[in-house]
């Protein structure tokens, strides 16, 4: 029993490593094409790239915007209660927009945007590789990084900080509906001061945070993708596991730019 519990650890260990590998071999090589691409007639087309942005940014609007409106206004509602033991009531204003800006506008967009286009890349590209079409791509000519993988990453790079900035506004717009009234301010007032508290780099850390989490997701529902074995139980399974890993990676890296971002 001991023998193939390590065993298993070891064989999952080499798994994890191997796709690791796999995922900077997909970036490294989307950004190649991307270069030279157009040398060997692989050029990407502005319109994938276009509808790219359009299926994962504007698509996704109104999700974030209404969950980010929300959670605005819990946190209004929370900090309101745990400041007012202080008397420190006037100082929701900042730790809204600053916590916003900073945490919570890009992770919530990064877990949703997972949860749409990171299983959408994972069940594209599984369902591709079950049915052989990657081989006829290759047949073909075409290559399938720059086709399945550059167009979603290079859309993902461009929306995540455009649907981040948008979540930005709607969570600071969700705390002025509740606070607004308590801090005896109009709304109009508590917009502008919240956005006068805030400094270039409350929204740049935000940015960059959207930038590495749009990477993440493409690289991992691509990854996922392409391992992809068993049929159409396979692509079911490499759906729900490229929303997973996108999520517990998208933490963790949270937790590392946050960490390096405010020193």
């Amino acid at each position: 029993m001991l023998i193939k519990k390590v065993e298993s650890i070891g064989i999952s260990t080499f798994q994890a490593v191997e796709r690791l590998g796999f995922a900077m071999r997909l970036f490294w090589d989307s950004f190649y094409w991307l270069i030279i691409g157009r040398r060997y007639k692989q050029k990407v087309r502005l319109r994938q790239v276009v509808e790219q942005i359009r299926v994962n940014g504007f698509d996704a609007l109104p999700i974030v915007m209404a969950l980010c409106f929300v959670v605005g206004m819990m946190l209004s509602i929370q900090l309101l209660y745990a400041l007012s033991d202080f008397g420190a009531e006037s100082q929701v204003l900042l730790a809204i927009a600053k916590s916003v800006t900073r945490e919570f506008s890009p992770l919530i967009t990064g877990v949703i945007v997972a949860g749409r286009s990171g299983a959408a890349i994972a069940a594209r590209i599984g369902s591709q590789v079950v049915s052989q079409e990657i081989d006829a791509l290759k047949v073909i000519g075409i290559v399938p990084v720059r086709y399945l993988v550059l167009p979603p990453l290079l859309g993902l790079m461009v929306s995540m900080p455009l649907l981040v900035i948008c979540a930005d506004f709607m969570a600071i717009f969700g705390g002025a509906i509740f606070s607004a009234h308590e801090l005896n301010m109009s709304i109009n007032a508590y917009m502008l001061e919240s956005f006068n508290v805030l400094i270039v780099g409350d929204v740049l850390q935000g940015l960059i945070k959207s930038v590495v989490f749009g990477i993440i997701i493409v690289l991992v529902g691509a990854t996922t993708g392409f391992y992809v074995t068993g049929g159409a139980e396979g692509v079911g399974k490499a759906t729900t596991s490229a929303v997973v890993i996108s999520i517990s990676f998208i933490v963790l890296a949270d937790m590392i730019a946050s960490y390096f971002l405010t020193q």
